[in-house]
């Protein structure tokens, strides 16, 4: 048995559908019965049919009535103010509607098949609803919907609609492409619910798109002029997508967010303050000024979310839903019958510039904001928080998405609310940590994903619930760990740059995967896995039995203590000959102690045509050094496997081999060829199937 959500779903399709038949305007018949003199009179009208009012310019009050069956057009280039109720209907044949109420106990509406427009305002006309007062609709009210009555009477608009009414009502499925208006401060409340209407919304006071009994779909809607509240809500289990844009041009306006349980509100436009177009097309002369405060605060405007699910984006757009900053935007997060969750949903850079609290209206940082946060896994879904934010919840960074705190300019540092209960990162995409003056302090991240330091400012990661298991990158600053905090689970350590900085603090680092870079590490280093060079650590390192030094460009340099074992990897070395290859720069004055694997103290090694020995008391009597010999016809270890096999003990060219002549020699390389190289390529085919030698 199907639910009653698919029912919705496949009737929403319908809807749709027929709702393209009511862009076209009714024809007109040649015999239409023009009322002008009767309207002008105050006498009221009883429609018979096709009926047409052509209003003179300027202003024409009427305070008679509309009745019947029919269909009424005004047309011309004045203003119509009724003043008095009205109520007839489309003749009968031409009705279709079709009206369904579903959810059971969550009672919704659907239509489908909507009927021809009954009323029409044509191009240069203006239809006023009410004069300030509760009466002077037009609507037609038969059916038994729940919690709202549902306008049998629908309206195309291609001139203007005026809404001056103070009472709770509905317009109807709307069509055209002129504009609908409801001047300021009258407090009524208008329910618009779907239609093909394609023009430009004023909202004065108070509209609401989409409420528990019933889903708004508006996807022609150009533009909303919003100087009141726009409240969007949905039936249980429905998603509601609005996709225009949003523009206001007076302080004190805002977008309140509801949801049922299971319903979700998609907003992919922008809303954006006004300087020009009037109310037939607001818009804005140039983008920086959402973000500038305007005098007398008109350009600030709200969004409140309301226990709701919120999607901003669909994957389609980069322009994020609320530009701007504390000081022109408030973004409020707040629980009504369930926490809400704000997903962001772009396919480009986006920036938010403004913190999510959970206050009041554009008290925003009274209160945390009481809900969590998705960054979209959407290709090339690349979210900046440049503010600091103020919601207790938890920040999820999907696998292919970005979340950058700080956006690396000056004025633009963020970061995350961690004082609530509920706080915690879950990062299986890119964390990315860019501020340039802030500080910042991250406990509990979790995820897959990598984390990176990229700004000035320092980035301090603590406590044991540090436990993303990405590379981490420290491109520049510091990055710190404190309170038991460890990258025991990084699958990688970079530090990419001469100005990167990874302070482990007096627990020391740990490396159980890689280390590697041009960087410096402040604290003690314990190599249990594979450490490149050129690296600078300001303390001891000490290399385990497991752990590997992969020399690089350059010389591991430690200022501390040091103490060796494990092995030694000569692969990225380069080809050219050298007399002194410095391995490990030795800072500190203690001696160095142990010795790599199968290299003690002397052992020959060869690297491409050049012979070296190996030391442990070079340069200032600690560093660990490879130096050239004269070319001799001693056996000794070759780079490639001087890690890898047992390395042979230094020969020196003595009476021995000077009274046996060559043959000897001769011989002894074919035992090694037949004793020691097997082994030894047998060991490197086994490490490279380890993953980490794959280089040798």
């Amino acid at each position: 048995m199907r639910s009653h959500f698919h029912k919705t779903a496949a009737a929403a399709g319908a809807l749709a559908a027929a709702a393209l038949l009511v862009t076209a305007p009714p024809a007109s018949a040649a015999g239409s019965r023009d009322v002008t003199a009767d309207v002008l009179a105050d006498r009221d009208v009883t429609l018979t049919g096709d009926t047409v009012v052509t209003v003179p310019a300027g202003t024409t009050t009427y305070d008679g009535v509309f009745r019947g069956e029919g269909t009424l057009t005004v047309r011309g280039s004045g203003t119509l103010i009724l003043t008095r109720d009205s109520d007839f209907t489309l003749p009968r044949s031409r009705q279709r509607q079709a009206v369904r109420t579903l959810g059971g106990n969550h009672p919704y509406v659907t239509t489908t098949r909507p009927d021809p427009p009954a009323i029409t305002v044509a191009r240069g006309a203006t239809l006023q609803y009410g004069n300030g007062g509760t009466t002077g609709l037009i609507g037609h009210f038969p059916y038994g919907t729940p919690a709202f009555r549902l306008n049998q009477d629908n309206i195309r608009v291609d001139g203007t609609l005026r809404l001056s009414l103070k009472s709770a009502y509905n317009l109807g499925t709307v069509s055209g492409s002129g504009l609908i208006t409801q001047p300021r401060f009258l407090w009524g409340t208008w329910d618009l619910t779907s239609g093909p209407f394609s023009g430009v919304i004023d909202n004065g006071t108070q509209a609401n798109a989409g409420r528990p009994e019933y889903a708004t779909s508006l996807p022609g809607v150009r533009k909303v002029l919003n100087q009141g509240t726009w409240t969007v809500d949905t039936p249980l289990g429905q998603t509601v997508t609005q996709r225009m844009d949003f523009y206001q041009r007076e302080y004190g306006s805002d977008i309140n967010v509801q949801s049922r349980p299971g319903g979700k509100v998609v907003l992919t436009g922008q809303y954006s303050w006004s300087n020009q177009g009037g109310d037939t097309n607001p818009s804005l002369s140039d983008p920086a000024l959402n973000w500038t405060p305007a005098t007398k605060n008109v350009n600030k405007r709200g969004t409140n979310i309301k226990g709701a699910d919120v999607q901003w984006g669909d994957g389609t757009t980069s322009r994020i839903f609320m530009p701007g900053t504390a000081k022109t935007v408030y973004i409020n997060l707040l629980a009504a019958r369930s926490r809400s969750l704000l997903t962001f949903d772009y396919n480009g850079p986006v920036t938010l510039g403004a913190p999510i609290g959970g206050g009041r209206f554009h008290d925003t940082l009274s209160a945390p904001g009481a809900g969590d946060i998705v960054i979209r896994g959407t290709k090339g879904n690349d979210v900046t928080f440049a503010a600091v934010q103020y919601y207790d919840g938890s920040t999820t960074v999907e696998k292919g998405a970005v979340l950058r705190l700080g956006s690396g300019r000056p004025g633009g540092d963020g970061g995350l609310y961690t004082g609530g209960g509920l706080y915690k990162v879950v990062n299986n995409g890119s964390l990315i940590l860019d501020n340039t003056a802030k500080p910042l302090t991250l406990p509990r991240i979790s995820g897959s994903g990598s984390l990176t330091q990229a700004g000035r400012a320092t980035t301090t990661l603590t406590g044991t619930a540090v436990t993303y298991t990405g590379t981490t990158t420290v491109r520049k600053g510091t990055l710190a760990l404190r309170g038991g905090a460890t990258l025991a689970r990084s699958k990688g350590i970079r530090l990419t740059s001469t100005a990167a900085r990874l302070d482990a603090g007096t627990a020391g680092l740990r490396v159980v995967s890689s280390l590697s870079g041009k960087g410096a590490v402040k604290g003690a280093v314990t190599n249990e896995g594979v450490v490149t060079g050129p690296l600078t650590v300001s303390g001891g390192y000490s290399q385990t039995a497991k752990g590997e030094l992969v020399l690089g460009d350059g010389p591991l340099k430690v200022t501390g203590p040091v103490r060796l074992a494990g092995e030694l990897d000569f692969s990225a070395v380069g080809t050219g000959p050298a007399r002194r290859i410095a391995v490990l720069d030795h800072k500190g004055t203690s001696k160095t102690t142990g010795a790599f694997k199968g290299l003690k103290e002397g052992t020959r090694l060869k690297l491409a045509d050049t012979t070296y020995r190996i030391t442990y008391r070079g340069g200032d009597g600690n560093d660990v050094a490879l130096t050239a010999v004269t070319a001799s016809a001693s056996p000794g270890v070759r780079a490639d496997t001087a890690s890898k096999a047992p390395a042979a003990a230094p020969r020196t060219t003595g009476a021995e081999t000077e009274g046996l002549g060559w043959w000897p020699y001769i011989l002894a390389l074919g035992l090694l060829g037949g004793l020691v190289v097997p082994p030894t390529v047998r060991r490197r085919v086994k490490r490279r199937e380890g993953g980490r030698h794959a280089a040798h």
